[in-house]
C-alpha cells in the first residue's frame, strides 16, 4: 500500500492523512467546490476536484472517486466515516477496480451495515435484540399491524445509515403515519434509501457501545466500552470511557457479545457494536448482572429475559467519530491498526494484552445554537488551549481534532460539527473539570457554537454524579438553556460597550452628555444610558439599577463583528451576540417579533409546507420543515395565527432571515 485516497473530508480527512504520512503513505485528498481551500486539501500529497457542492454530485459519487484513484495512481480506499463508509455497493467497486478497501467485505456490510440484517444475525447467535418489525413489507399497513402487535413506545429507524438521521419516536400508535414519512424523507436525502424498521422503544436507557477489531486470520478482540448517552436528536455530543454503569464484569459480556456478531459476519477491520442498556434496571439490580455471554449454538433469547439488560442497537461497519477516546484509554492508533489490518497483517495484540488507563471524555464542537439548530457562516477568530491534535492525549492532556482555521467557511451542505475536543485524565472527575476548562478557553467566533453548552452539561450534577441516561437533554435541554441565556444577560453591557466604543473609542476628556443606547439580544432590546468619564472610562446606567462604572478595554473580552452593527462577542465561558439598535425606530428595536411573520433561522432546503395559506395554526404547529447539515427541522408557528401567505416551495434554497410565511391574527381567519 503506498498511496491512499480519502473518500472523505474535513476532520477525519486530516486524520487518516496524520497517520497515513507516519506511516510513510501517500495521500489524496478529494474535494467539493465549496472544499477548495479546505486543510484537508492542503495536507495531502495530492487533491483532486470532485466538482459541486451537495453531497450527492461530490463525496456520494463512486464514479468520480474511483476516477480520482485511477488519475492519481492511488492503490487503496479509506472512507473514513459518514458518506459511503458503509456502502457495501461502495466498497465492491473498489475492490473490483482492484483497489484495497480499507474496511470490512462488501459481505459483512452488508450484513451489518443494514438494521434489519445485523439483528437477524444477532438473534441467531444469542446476542439480545429488543422486539420490532424489519421486514421486505415497507408499507405503511404492514407498519402498522406490527407496530400494535409491539407495542408503544416504539422507534421508527433508517435501515441504512445512522447519526440519528431517519429515526423518530412514537408513544402513540395515531404518530406512526406522520413519523414513517418524516423517517423516509430524511433516510432517502442522507443515505439514497428509505427502508425503514421499527422496534421497542426503552425510554430510560443507556447507548453503550463496544469497539472491536478484527484481522483476515481469524482475531477478533474488543477495546472497550464507550459511553455515548448524551445526545440531541439522536446525535451524540459527549461521550466517554469507561463507562459509568459497566463493570468488568459487564464489559466482559457486552464484549463476548460484540465479539460474536462481528465474527458471525465474518468481519475484518475496526467497527463498533452499539448496545441499549436498560437504566430503570441497572439502577435495580446493579451493573454486574448484564446479559450471558453467548454461545455459538444457544437458542435467540427474546428481549426481557433473565439476565438480559442490554440488547443490540446495530452494528457501525465503519470508524466512528469518538475512536479518540478509545485511543486515549489503550494508546493504539486505530487507523493505524485499519491500515495494517488492509494489508493482510494480524492483529498487533491479542485480548489479555489491551490494557486501559484512566478516564477519557469527548465533546463534539458544533456550529449550532443552544436550541440545537445549525449554523453557517465565517470562522472570523479561532484560539483554543495547548492541544495535541490527532495524536493520543497522554494521560492528563487534551486533544482538539478538527479541520478549523481562521477564514474557514462552515456551509449547509455538510454536518455541523467542527471538531472534537478530547481528554484524558487519571479519573473521571478530573477528566471532566479538564474538559470544563478546555472549552471554556477555546474560542471560535464568526458563527454560533456549543461551546458553553457542552460545558453546561458537563458540570450539571446529573451527568456529573455519572447518571446521565439518553434522555438526559429532554429533561435538562430547558433548564440549561435558561441557565446559558441567564449568563449572557447577566454578562451582555461590558462586551457589547466594548465592541461598539472599539469602532468610536471612549475620549480622554469627560463629557457631561448622556448617551442613549438601546442594545438587541436575542430579541429583546435592552436600553442604556452612558456617560463618557474620561481616561476609557463610561458610566453606565439601567432602569432600576445603581450607576457602575466600566474601564475600557477590558481584559478577557474578544469579540468580532458580524454585520455593519452586530458582533459576537466571549469573555470567559459565555459567548453572546448583540447589534446596535439605537438608529432603529424605538417601536422596531423594541418590537420582539410576534406573530407575524416567519423567518428561516438557517441556511436549507425547503422539504416540507404541510400547511396552506388560510389555515388556522394553533401555537406550535408545523409550517416547513427545512433540511440543513443533513438533519430535518421543523419549523413552528409561534403562536396562534392563521396562515396569510407562504412565500417559499419545496427544494427551494433559503438563507438565514429570509421570510418563509407570513400570519394574520387567528381571529381574522377562518380554522381549518
Amino acid at each position: 500500500m503506498k498511496k491512499i485516497l480519502i473518500a472523505n473530508r474535513g476532520e477525519i480527512a486530516r486524520r487518516i492523512i496524520h497517520t497515513a504520512q507516519r506511516m510513510g503513505i501517500e495521500t489524496v485528498a478529494v474535494y467539493s467546490d465549496p472544499d477548495a481551500n479546505a486543510l484537508h486539501v492542503r495536507e495531502a500529497t495530492q487533491a483532486v476536484a470532485l466538482g459541486g457542492a451537495a453531497s450527492a454530485d461530490t463525496y456520494l459519487r463512486t464514479d468520480k472517486l474511483l476516477a480520482a484513484a485511477r488519475a492519481t495512481g492511488a492503490d487503496a480506499v479509506h472512507p473514513g466515516y459518514g458518506f459511503l463508509s458503509e456502502n457495501a455497493d461502495f466498497a465492491q467497486a473498489v475492490v473490483d477496480a482492484g483497489l484495497t478497501w480499507i474496511g470490512p467485505s462488501p459481505a459483512a456490510i452488508h450484513a451489518l451495515g443494514s438494521k434489519a440484517g445485523a439483528k437477524a444475525l444477532a438473534q441467531a447467535h444469542g446476542v439480545p435484540c429488543l422486539p420490532g418489525y424489519a421486514g421486505d413489507d415497507q408499507s405503511d399497513e404492514r407498519f402498522a399491524t406490527e407496530a400494535a402487535r409491539i407495542g408503544t413506545p416504539l422507534l421508527v429507524k433508517a435501515v441504512a445509515g445512522g447519526g440519528g438521521r431517519g429515526m423518530r419516536l412514537v408513544t402513540d400508535l395515531a404518530q406512526l403515519p406522520a413519523a414513517l414519512a418524516s423517517a423516509r424523507s430524511e433516510a432517502l436525502a442522507g443515505f439514497g434509501c428509505g427502508d425503514l424498521l421499527i422496534e421497542r422503544a426503552l425510554l430510560q436507557p443507556r447507548h453503550v457501545e463496544v469497539q472491536i477489531f478484527a484481522d483476515a486470520h481469524g482475531g477478533c478482540i474488543h477495546l472497550g466500552e464507550r459511553d455515548c448517552s448524551v445526545q440531541r436528536r439522536h446525535q451524540k455530543i459527549i461521550e466517554e470511557s469507561p463507562s459509568p454503569a459497566v463493570d468488568a464484569a459487564l464489559r466482559e459480556r457486552m464484549g463476548a457479545c460484540a465479539v460474536a456478531l462481528a465474527q458471525a459476519a465474518g468481519y475484518v477491520g475496526a467497527g463498533t457494536v452499539e448496545f441499549l442498556l436498560d437504566g430503570e434496571d441497572l439502577s435495580a439490580a446493579g451493573p454486574s448482572q448484564g446479559a450471558k455471554a453467548p454461545s455459538g449454538g444457544s437458542e435467540p433469547r427474546e428481549a426481557g429475559s433473565v439476565g438480559a439488560q442490554f440488547f443490540l442497537m446495530e452494528m457501525n461497519t465503519r470508524l466512528q467519530v469518538e475512536h479518540p477516546v478509545t485511543e486515549a484509554l489503550t494508546g493504539l492508533d486505530l487507523v493505524e491498526w485499519q491500515i495494517r489490518v488492509a494489508r493482510g497483517e494480524p492483529l498487533p495484540l491479542t485480548q489479555d494484552q489491551v490494557h486501559v488507563q484512566g478516564h477519557a471524555i469527548e465533546v463534539r464542537l458544533c456550529a449550532e445554537d443552544a436550541h440545537f439548530r445549525p449554523h453557517t457562516g465565517r470562522v472570523v477568530q479561532l484560539s483554543a488551549p495547548p492541544a495535541t491534535v490527532f495524536e493520543r492525549a497522554a494521560l492528563g492532556a487534551l486533544r482538539f481534532d478538527h479541520a478549523l482555521e481562521e477564514g474557514a467557511e462552515v456551509t449547509p451542505h455538510y454536518d455541523a460539527m467542527l471538531g472534537k475536543l478530547i481528554v484524558h485524565a487519571p479519573t473521571r472527575a478530573e477528566a471532566i473539570a479538564a474538559l470544563v476548562r478546555a472549552l471554556h478557553s477555546t474560542r471560535v467566533l464568526g458563527l454560533p457554537t456549543n461551546r458553553a453548552y457542552l460545558a453546561a452539561c458537563l458540570q450539571h450534577p446529573v451527568f456529573a454524579g455519572g447518571q446521565a441516561l439518553v434522555p438526559f437533554l429532554a429533561e435538562y435541554a430547558a433548564g440549561l438553556q435558561e441557565l446559558l441565556l441567564n449568563e449572557e444577560l447577566s454578562a451582555l453591557i461590558p462586551p457589547a460597550l466594548e465592541a461598539i466604543f472599539a469602532s468610536n473609542p471612549a475620549s480622554d476628556l469627560p463629557c457631561s452628555m448622556t448617551r442613549p443606547l438601546r442594545l438587541r439580544h436575542q430579541g429583546a432590546v435592552h436600553a442604556v444610558a452612558v456617560r463618557e468619564l474620561g481616561g476609557g472610562r463610561l458610566q453606565i446606567e439601567q432602569a432600576g439599577a445603581e450607576p457602575v462604572t466600566l474601564q475600557l478595554p477590558q481584559r478577557g473580552v474578544h469579540y468580532v463583528a458580524v454585520g455593519p452593527l452586530g458582533w459576537h462577542w466571549q469573555t470567559g465561558s459565555v459567548d453572546g451576540w448583540v447589534e446596535d439598535a439605537s438608529w432603529e425606530p424605538a417601536a422596531r428595536a423594541g418590537a420582539a417579533g410576534g406573530a407575524t411573520e416567519l423567518r428561516a433561522p438557517f441556511n436549507g432546503k425547503v422539504v416540507a409546507l404541510p400547511v396552506a395559506a388560510g389555515r388556522a395554526l394553533a401555537a406550535g404547529d408545523t409550517v416547513v420543515v427545512i433540511e440543513s447539515m443533513k438533519l430535518e427541522h421543523s419549523l413552528a408557528s409561534p403562536a396562534a395565527a392563521t396562515v396569510a401567505e407562504l412565500l417559499v416551495a419545496p427544494g427551494q434554497q433559503v438563507s438565514p432571515g429570509q421570510v418563509l410565511a407570513r400570519f394574520a391574527p387567528a381571529a381574522q381567519g377562518a380554522p381549518a
